[in-house]
């Protein structure tokens, strides 16, 4: 069971070998943040009892966002008062105006200050606004507030994929203080989405610096997704480097980091728990474990040997197998069993040994896609294979990806429907005028957003027509929470599961798929996977639910382990082909993705090379060589 993280040293963490500081690892952030918030909130109120100022140094970005969450609604129960608090923020970009969106003045006050009841005097952040010839003297000055404020008796922070912790990036010093630095390549990547694409980062901001931060009493870093998995490892396994400034607090007394389980997908102890220590090898461990080695040895599963299991920490693993040749045979038939070119079952035959089940032949079968495209590019082989074999097919698109659509796209289209007649339309034309005086930071008028939304929605009728589905079978949910004209959305809300709820029950189907993607570097798949969740689990006594399936497919950012695959759909060159060009009907995606991630390739490409990637996998491991696979995995409800 989680515990609350108590506030004393902890010192280092000596639970392996391999990990250098103190960490825990939580099932999900939300309980991860209310424990986090806990532990601030008892700080306060110590401090509050004697009479003292409880100085926070506070962090910005997506990952605190829960905590603040939490800590305003104690304040709102009347449980907690931020009337000694005193607060210093790490950074901010440079330069900035305060009111931007993107400013982190704007964030705290959205996501914390404005809700509290804390002194304005009290708040600290950097200004984005100083000269560049007035900031050295600025970061002096900011030291001195913090010492005269007594010290950072609370630090939280996040952490960047380049091991940045505030904006101190590869190369950072330990002695540094707050000071001016230029931003990393990588993090202006992933700041890209909330500036409407990268060329509108800035390229400066003011930090903290390594020993500004690693002077304060209490350090808490938050990690959450797997896309953070590679940076944590290195930060809690790997040496001390400048590399990974955040690997500097393996030499703080008092530093945890707290992770939910997919940034801690890479930890030892978590991937390959065999070269730690005993482990009780489950069914699926056995399964990861043989793949793991069969990989790394580079040879298919049913060639390893009791030296390969042996020479890799698994000779209790053989003890209770008995012998390789048997423990290979069994992991080898549970790989080949998730292969299935029936993702809705195979009428009139054994299902025994086969993912999904033979019966009813002709299944009902609703597809959840977070944004319009999302189908195509993440399952756009099974969809088509579903509707070839004769199931009756439902896709729904849960946004409507307008945030995704540039301003010269919507520019073109207004223009061309403007001009389509000899008599001007006045809505156009108020789209046109308010795209050509568009200013950064300005939030798209209602029109804008209609059109944007209708280029989104005309291309998914032409991807899903030309796979031969009827536009009847087409859903635009237009959940709320997305539906805010600006890049960072609203919180998931009661109106959003009703909606998914509803379209449920009103198809009752026997196979829902949905985006398991928790890498999606804007977080919309995640609050989308959540909606059918929370629909899910309000319509589970339903008797239809009963024998209702749900499928967790993964999008153009990553794929399931291998080891957690538990449907693998083959695809043959010519439904490639075609999931490729469903992808590319998908025309305001295709050259300038505007939420792309790391990866800059456009999704047709990178969704065929992953596709590839997993028949690879599969064929080295022993089994049959396909063009590309689709992987699923089950969730129980």
């Amino acid at each position: 069971m989680p515990r609350l993280i108590e506030h004393k040293p902890v010192g280092k963490f000596e639970n392996t070998k391999f990990e250098k500081i103190h960490n825990e690892v939580f099932s999900n952030s939300e309980t991860a943040s209310k424990l986090v918030a806990e532990e601030i909130a008892s700080l306060i109120k110590q401090k509050q009892e004697k009479s003292e100022t409880c100085v926070l140094g506070l962090a910005t970005g997506s990952s605190p966002i829960k905590v603040y969450e939490e800590l305003v609604n104690m304040h709102r129960k009347g449980e907690l008062s931020f009337r000694n608090v005193i607060t210093f923020n790490l950074d901010e970009y440079l330069p900035m105006e305060p009111e931007q969106q993107q400013s982190y003045h704007y964030f705290m006050n959205q996501h914390l200050f404005d809700h509290v009841d804390i002194n304005p005097e009290n708040i600290h952040i950097p200004d984005g606004t100083i000269p560049v010839e007035d900031i050295d003297q600025y970061c002096i000055d900011y030291e001195i507030k913090i010492k005269e404020a007594g010290g950072l008796d609370f630090q939280l922070l996040g952490i960047g994929r380049t091991g940045h912790i505030g904006f101190n990036e590869p190369g950072s010093h330990p002695n540094s203080g707050t000071r001016m630095i230029n931003l990393n390549h990588v993090t202006r990547v992933d700041a890209a989405s909330d500036f409407n694409g990268l060329e509108n980062v800035p390229k400066k901001a003011v930090t903290m610096g390594i020993s500004t931060i690693m002077k304060a009493k209490r350090v808490i870093l938050l990690a959450w997704g797997h896309k953070k998995a590679s940076v944590v490892k290195n930060t809690i396994e790997g040496s001390i480097t400048s590399n990974i400034p955040a690997s500097f607090l393996q030499n703080h007394s008092n530093a945890t980091i707290i992770l939910d389980s997919e940034a801690a997908s890479e930890l030892t102890r978590i991937k390959t728990p065999w070269l730690v220590d005993q482990c009780i090898w489950t069914e699926h461990l056995k399964l990861r474990a043989a793949t793991w080695l069969s990989l790394k040895v580079n040879k298919p599963v049913l060639k390893l040997t009791d030296t390969d299991y042996n020479d890799h920490g698994m000779s209790a693993l053989l003890a209770l197998e008995g012998s390789s040749y048997d423990l290979n045979i069994k992991m080898f038939n549970k790989l080949q069993h998730t292969i299935t070119g029936w993702p809705g079952g195979k009428p009139n035959a054994d299902d025994s040994n086969r993912p999904e089940r033979a019966l009813p032949a002709k299944k009902r079968v609703l597809i959840f896609s977070p944004h319009p495209d999302d189908d195509v590019i993440s399952m756009g082989g099974t969809f088509l294979r579903l509707i070839d074999q004769g199931h009756e097919v439902y896709v729904a698109y849960q946004t409507s990806g307008n945030i995704a659509v540039t301003d010269d796209e919507a520019l073109k289209f207004a223009e061309v429907a403007n001009n389509f007649t000899a008599e001007k339309n006045a809505e156009f034309e108020k789209v046109i005028k308010f795209l050509r005086a568009k200013r950064k930071g300005d939030i798209d008028i209602p029109e804008v957003r209609k059109i944007k939304g209708l280029i989104r929605r005309m291309e998914s009728l032409g991807a899903t027509e030309y796979f031969g589905l009827s536009s009847e079978n087409v859903f635009f949910l237009n959940l709320p929470f997305y539906e805010t004209g600006k890049i960072k959305k609203n919180p998931l809300g009661k109106k959003d599961i009703r909606i998914t709820e509803d379209l449920i029950r009103k198809i009752q189907p026997h196979q829902i798929y949905a985006a398991g993607d928790l890498a999606d570097p804007h977080g919309t798949h995640k609050v989308c996977l959540d909606a059918v969740f929370g629909a899910v689990q309000n319509l589970k006594n339903e008797p239809f639910m009963e024998d209702c399936w749900l499928w967790l497919y993964r999008g153009a950012w990553q794929e399931w382990d291998i080891s957690e695959i538990e449907m693998a759909v083959p695809l043959s060159p010519h439904e490639v082909t075609k999931k490729t060009n469903a992808i590319l009907y998908h025309q305001s995606q295709k050259d300038r993705v505007m939420f792309q991630g790391e990866d800059s390739r456009e999704f047709w490409l990178r969704a065929r090379e992953r596709n590839r990637n997993t028949a690879g996998l599969y064929d080295n491991l022993g089994l049959a060589d396909y063009e590309a696979i689709e992987g699923f995995k089950r969730y129980h409800f």
